[in-house]
């Protein structure tokens, strides 16, 4: 992969814009060790408690002090980021998340681990967020399927292959070791978007309304992850759902809110996140359900285990890249669809799982289901962030990253609970059939029509790419042979960006002036320049 400069032509010629491909690497290495501290450090937990000397239930925290913040400040930093610097902000986030890797494997205690821990997640969920926006901003319109491929399929074999890389490193070298592994990735990144990324604007602190805000997600998000992560063994914890409600419908109802719901109304993308979460609750259950058959029921050993259900996320890597090809010759959505096809006739097929099926009766059925994820991914992750308004597209970002994180928690709850109502006898076909019915629920969430107008191409600075027609100049116009979207075309009457190459920052609460905004509703752009 390589960066192509801008090229010399006759006076008046429009040069082509960039496509900068070691940011779009850059996005792709920072999805991958992100993803792989969901999953790396569960395999090393036992070494943990005994060094540290502490019981199972402290060194679990381990694993939970970097999941929560991830998934609970997805909303608010994808609202931050859409005010803020795009470099300033990867190279805090990428540093933030080396320093504490470090920090960790140092830990002389469960307190440090814990905090060490905890930091990370939330320098971590600025990642989550900021490298698919890295992706989209780094290439011309038409290359989006392939870039969006490249972290949209990074990530998740992070995740799927951290207890097979965790393992290797425990009994090799020790648990400090699974802490330590990433950094050399993460200073590999941070190197490149030093040199590579031009400057833009500076980070700025979260005033009391952003803090708030905050407080509200984090906490309703907490509850219900909590929640639903204990219910895997006492199904009593679903009680606790409820108690998510509150802080939830207060934050969504309030100024902090409704620019994430404008955002999304915009685009159109509310079908196309229900298909996220369909998919990945898919698989995480079929994972979860698959596992234990085939260790507790089938007589298969951990390494067979493993080695059979690495199947999946081989056909995700291999047909990956071919994914966000096809995406960007014949359109996302198709692709997506076709994807997302695939993945539920794989899980189809492995509904009647039974004892005397062998490893590669099971390994080909993975493989087919891991295509069709690696098909849908980066087309699903263009169509939705292409359509995006393009002040909002970190905003949608997240909560494209919430639906994918919720799914992988709710998939293994809702297979223990089909287990434990279908009994012994049939646990394993009611826990395999409810996830190829998320499978198969997502296949016309995606096929449903939306928004598909593509938003203006923008540099990794947040401003308008290189070459890019803007016809008249105006943030609203866009390439010959396609229509405006309706945020495009208010984004034309409205103030001047900041020297930063980002919106100028404007209230939230003010009301709103884009058709379409109900009385007193929070826009979800800058508010209309007055003549």
């Amino acid at each position: 992969m390589s960066d192509r400069g801008f090229g010399s032509g006759p006076s008046g010629h429009v040069p082509e814009p960039a496509d900068r491909w070691l940011l779009v690497a850059v996005a792709g290495m920072l999805s991958f060790v992100a993803m792989l501290d969901m999953n790396i450090v569960n395999i090393a937990l036992a070494a943990i408690s005994d060094s540290l000397d502490v019981s199972a239930a402290t060194a679990q925290w381990a694993v939970l002090a970097y999941q929560l913040p991830v998934v609970a400040l997805l909303l608010p930093v994808g609202r931050w980021l859409d005010g803020v610097g795009q470099r300033s902000a990867l190279l805090v986030a990428a540093g933030g998340f080396t320093v504490c890797s470090a920090l960790a494997a140092a830990a002389p205690w469960a307190a440090w681990l814990i905090a060490a821990r905890l930091a990370q997640g939330a320098f971590g969920a600025v990642l989550f967020v900021l490298m698919p926006v890295l992706a989209i901003r780094s290439v011309r319109p038409e290359a989006r399927g392939r870039a969006m491929s490249v972290p949209a399929t990074l990530g998740p074999l992070g995740a799927v292959t951290g207890p097979a890389v965790g393992g290797l490193l425990l009994d090799h070298l020790g648990w400090r070791a699974v802490f330590l592994v990433k950094i050399p990735v993460c200073l590999l990144a941070l190197a490149v978007a030093w040199r590579a990324m031009p400057k833009d604007g500076r980070l700025r602190a979260l005033d009391g309304r952003s803090l708030v805000d905050t407080v509200l997600v984090a906490a309703g998000v907490t509850v219900l992850l909590v929640s639903l992560t204990l219910s895997y063994d006492a199904p009593a914890w679903l009680l606790l759902v409820p108690a998510a409600v509150p802080p939830l419908w207060w934050w969504l109802r309030g100024p902090g809110g409704r620019p994430v719901t404008g955002a999304l109304r915009a685009s159109g993308a509310y079908p196309a996140h229900g298909a996220v979460l369909g998919l990945a609750a898919g698989f995480a259950a079929m994972h979860y359900v698959a596992a234990l058959h085939l260790q507790r029921d089938s007589g298969f050993t951990a390494t067979a285990t493993g080695l059979t259900l690495l199947a999946f996320p081989l056909g995700m890597g291999v047909a990956g890249p071919v994914g966000g090809r096809l995406a960007d010759r014949y359109g996302a959505r198709p692709v997506a669809v076709a994807g997302a096809c695939l993945t539920a006739a794989g899980l189809l097929l492995l509904v009647p799982l039974g004892d005397g099926w062998s490893p590669l009766d099971i390994a080909w059925r993975l493989a087919l289901a891991g295509v069709g994820m690696g098909l849908n991914g980066g087309p699903t992750q263009a169509l939705v962030m292409g359509s995006a308004p393009p002040e909002r597209t970190a905003t949608v970002a997240s909560t494209l990253q919430l639906s994918r994180s919720l799914g992988f928690t709710v998939g293994p709850a809702l297979a223990t609970a089909a287990w434990g109502l279908a009994g012994p006898g049939g646990g394993v076909t009611a826990g395999l059939a409810l996830a190829a019915v998320a499978a198969c629920a997502a296949v016309p969430l995606i096929a449903v029509g939306g928004r598909t107008e593509t938003a203006p191409a923008t540099g990794p600075s947040g401003a308008p790419a290189p070459g890019t027609d803007t016809g008249t100049g105006g943030p609203g116009h866009r390439h010959a042979g396609t229509r405006a979207h309706p945020a495009d075309r208010a984004s034309a009457a409205r103030p001047a960006d900041t020297p930063s190459g980002h919106p100028a920052d404007e209230p939230d609460d003010q009301p709103g002036s884009r058709p379409g905004d109900e009385p007193g509703e929070t826009p979800d752009a800058a508010p209309a320049a007055r003549p």
